[in-house]
């Protein structure tokens, strides 16, 4: 797609944004290249679908505003979190982890864990519970894991519900294939269907597990606010309404979060149409993996994606994979 002079500067800031790096071509995304098979997904997959489509830009938005309703998970973040110094940088390292497990091969799947499991093993304090009493967290927790994995899925596939195109196999084959993602950091028996992970959404909310607190109300004012280069900042605000009007209306109360007044899904739609001129319609990770795919068959090699068959370490979900339709 050719680019005018004045679409170029975009481009290297987004690019910098979901990579580091101006060209995005980050080390991580040329590793994509190598790697002897498939991954876990491949071409075709749900999982390549909704995280190659323009719609996670709103569905990371979306995502870090569920995450903040667990007070475990909201005093992770408060407590470990950059995201106050270095909010690109905490985005980057997210996105980088969701690219490599979805676009690299499962050696470097495996190994994108590895490292998020490792930054996991100092997350760990108390915070005040809902009763007063103090109560100790971990991001190693079962609890915490599973409804990190939980608000990730949800807003991801939310999303591509309202902005991507149809999704390879509905929702269903979505969820269950991202559980491959939540056991790969140690995500112990994830939502395999869209029923079960909006049933474990609602059972969390109805139980009076997930709520509002001084710490939220400081979270969400910094993510509708963010310190943006100033070129930047009315797409991020377009998005951001996207997100939560695509909420559902019980988790933008629980939030204090009212449904923009404005046309928010419209506008967003055409926003991400934008992005989409700008950047091209495949990530350069997805560029990658073709050509990872690419060398392969031409190697002779198989080609199909890997079936998740091992079990999980408890914290890097290093399994043994095989070959699978």
């Amino acid at each position: 797609m050719a680019r005018g002079p004045g679409i170029e500067p975009w481009r290297s800031r987004l690019l910098v944004m979901f990579s580091g790096e101006p060209d995005g071509l980050s080390p991580w995304v040329r590793a994509i290249d190598e790697g002897d098979d498939a991954g876990y997904f491949g071409a075709g997959s749900a999982a390549w679908h909704v995280h190659g489509s323009m719609a996670t830009l709103v569905a990371g938005i979306r995502a870090l505003l569920m995450q903040t309703l667990h007070p475990g998970a909201m005093a992770g973040v408060h407590d470990w979190s950059r995201y106050r110094d270095d909010p690109l940088g905490r985005l980057s390292g997210t996105i980088r982890w969701i690219l490599c497990v979805t676009f690299g091969s499962t050696e470097q799947a495996q190994r994108e864990s590895a490292r998020v499991g490792r930054f996991h093993d100092r997350v760990q304090g108390e915070y005040t519970g809902a009763g007063g009493e103090s109560e100790r967290y971990s991001a190693h927790d079962p609890e915490l894991l599973d409804w990190v994995h939980l608000a990730f899925t949800d807003a991801f596939l939310g999303s591509a519900e309202v902005w991507a195109k149809r999704i390879p196999g509905g929702p269903d084959r979505y969820v269950a294939e991202w559980a491959v993602a939540g056991e790969l950091v140690g995500v112990v028996d994830p939502a395999r269907s869209e029923a079960e992970l909006r049933g474990r959404l609602r059972a969390l909310r109805e139980a009076g597990v997930l709520r509002r607190d001084e710490r939220v109300d400081e979270i969400v004012r910094f993510l509708r606010h963010p310190p943006l280069d100033r070129a930047m900042r009315l797409p991020y605000a377009i998005l951001f309404g996207g997100a939560v009007a695509s909420l559902p209306k019980e988790f933008r109360r629980l939030l204090g979060l009212r449904r923009p007044w404005w046309p928010a899904i419209t506008a967003t739609r055409v926003a991400l149409r934008v992005v989409e001129r700008v950047l091209g319609q495949k990530s350069t990770s997805e560029d990658a993996a073709q050509r990872r795919l690419a060398r392969l068959r031409a190697e002779g090699r198989p080609t199909t994606p890997v079936t998740w068959t091992g079990l999980p370490d408890g914290r890097t979900g290093a399994g043994q994979p095989r070959a699978g339709g």
